[in-house]
């Protein structure tokens, strides 16, 4: 019997809905039996709704936040907290795919991480490399650089058309976060 090859993805671009799509497909996965992994590379403290829903699909889902919260992008060189954070919820990727306890991890927000210097894209491109041949693993964010769309075996660009932000409506509960 062949092995089960996994799948590297990729959801990027300028518009809304690249980690509602990744956590859309680990819900999808879990409906297949599957274990899914959501590491968040950049929310923090904040209580989305996405972790409620997560403790109730639990084994099968979990949603871990590892950041820092909101990264200031005009601080240069970037805070030492918020590389260190990124680089922490890099090795914590490397560990549980590693355990093969999972079938699928979303590494959210790291093409953010990547793009605001907080993590070399070499460094992820090599624990790409090294994950288990069966895991899938989706990356989001803004701004995927073209090493990591090279290496991804699918690869969807969000586009704003129009959000209801530029209406003046704040972020919406459940639709936002």
């Amino acid at each position: 019997m062949a092995k089960k090859r996994g799948l590297i993805i990729v959801n990027t671009g300028e518009g809304k809905g690249k980690t509602t799509a990744a956590l859309g497909t680990a819900l999808r996965a879990c409906g297949h039996g599957m274990r899914a992994l959501v590491l968040q590379f950049i929310k923090g403290t904040w209580r989305y709704g996405e972790l409620e829903a997560a403790k109730r699909l639990a084994p099968q889902l979990e949603i871990i936040p590892m950041g820092e919260g909101f990264v200031d992008l005009s601080r240069q060189p970037p805070d030492p907290r918020d590389i260190a954070a990124a680089e922490r919820c890099l090795e914590r990727f490397e560990e549980a795919a590693a355990s093969n306890k999972y079938d699928m991890i979303v590494l959210d927000e790291i093409n953010y991480v990547i793009d605001y210097g907080l993590l070399p894209v070499e460094k992820v491109l090599e624990a790409l490399k090294r994950k288990p041949e069966s895991l899938h693993v989706i990356l989001t964010g803004r701004s995927a650089p073209g090493e990591i769309v090279d290496i991804a075996d699918t690869v969807t660009e969000m586009k704003e058309v129009k959000h209801a932000f530029q209406k003046g409506v704040k972020a919406v509960k459940g639709i936002e976060f």
